[in-house]
């Protein structure tokens, strides 16, 4: 059987996805590298941040092989120096007579800097191939550089009426084993996870990933306008996990005697104009980019109103809790119908609906 460009991409794709939760704040990448005369000679994934980028494992393992063939990566080889060297320059030293690329680099220390290089050095590309699964693999980055803020993963759990909770201020178990278990992987693949205020009041939940591997910190992100996190709360005790950000307004993190008893605890303090989106971008600068956001409802709501939702995760649940409830979502319009690559999973009682708020991008 003979194997076709789209073959070959899609195995750059599976090395990519390889990568999925360990490369942050740097997207996952696959390279394939094939002989003159048709044979998978290299291939490799970028592993961790700081370390050899896809296509230089790729290269090293087809050696003098690569002279004169192919290189299929899933996104523009980098042509500036970061926290590694520019790929560019390996690609052309290795007599690679061909790149395909899946989607240019958004970044814009690369954006077609790289392509330019290669096709200066006699080198063909050709890009676009594979680009709907490549850019839904790094949604994370690409939000990052074209939007300065992480990519937001809206996740509620509620009941068939449309409820978070039984009542206001009421700590209310929604989902089963199966969907709390698929939450915590859920949690294991994003740079930080996001509560208001009210949810450490009301739960003072650890918000840790448990029973899941996690190879990077995970930092855990509290929204609190008027710093009212208490220095007693669990999730301060939880540092051995990442970080725990606290992201208010100057005037209330002006008030030491209240700042410095978090701060004592562990406590990064994090000022912003008291908008989601402004805090967003606060702690995308230091890294972050996927936040799952995970409650409360007036947290939710701000954040759906800000327009920085970009994918939404549902756990359906079969609690009525009627007019007493806490709605998710009030007065807004969030058909399921309206998610872009729809995706629906039975989990034990509960049904998980998630899928993105306008596709991939």
């Amino acid at each position: 059987m003979t194997l076709t460009d789209a073959d070959y991409m899609a195995r750059a794709l599976f090395h990519a996805a390889r990568g999925r939760g360990r490369t942050s704040p740097n997207p996952v990448v696959g390279a394939v590298v094939v002989s003159a005369d048709g044979v998978v000679v290299g291939q490799g994934y970028h592993a961790r941040a700081g370390e050899p980028h896809a296509e230089v494992h790729a290269l090293a393992m087809a050696g003098t092989q690569a002279r004169g063939g192919t290189l299929y990566c899933t996104l523009e080889p980098c042509s500036h120096t970061g926290r590694t060297g520019p790929c560019v320059p390996r690609i052309a030293d290795a007599g690679i007579a061909r790149v395909v690329a899946a989607v240019q680099d958004p970044n814009p220390l690369v954006s077609g800097r790289g392509f330019d290089y290669l096709r200066s050095r006699g080198i063909t590309v050709d890009v676009g191939l594979g680009v709907g699964q490549a850019a839904q693999l790094n949604q994370p980055f690409f939000t990052t550089m074209r939007e300065r803020r992480p990519f937001v993963i809206l996740k509620a759990a509620i009941s068939l009426d449309g409820c978070m909770a039984a009542a206001p201020g009421t700590r209310t178990q929604l989902t089963s084993a199966p969907a709390n278990r698929h939450a915590h992987r859920v949690r294991a693949e994003v740079d930080a996870l996001a509560v208001g205020v009210g949810t450490i009041l009301i739960d003072d939940p650890h918000l840790t990933p448990r029973g899941v591997f996690r190879e990077q910190p995970f930092t855990r992100i509290i929204f609190d306008r008027r710093l009212r996190t208490p220095p007693t709360a669990q999730v301060l005790s939880t540092q051995a996990a990442g970080p725990v950000i606290i992201v208010t307004t100057a005037d209330a993190a002006a008030q030491t005697a209240v700042r410095d008893p978090l701060e004592r605890r562990g406590a990064q303090i994090v000022t912003a104009d008291g908008s989601i989106r402004a805090g967003l971008e606060a702690v995308s600068a230091r890294g972050i980019t996927s936040v799952l956001l995970e409650g409360g409802a007036s947290l939710l709501a701000a954040a759906w109103d800000e327009g920085v939702v970009d994918f939404v995760r549902l756990y359906v649940t079969p609690h009525v809790f009627g007019t007493a409830g806490v709605r998710f979502l009030p007065g807004r319009r969030l058909p399921p119908a309206m998610l872009a690559e729809r995706r629906v999973v039975q989990l034990g009682p509960d049904v998980v609906i998630e899928g993105y708020v306008h596709g991939p991008r």
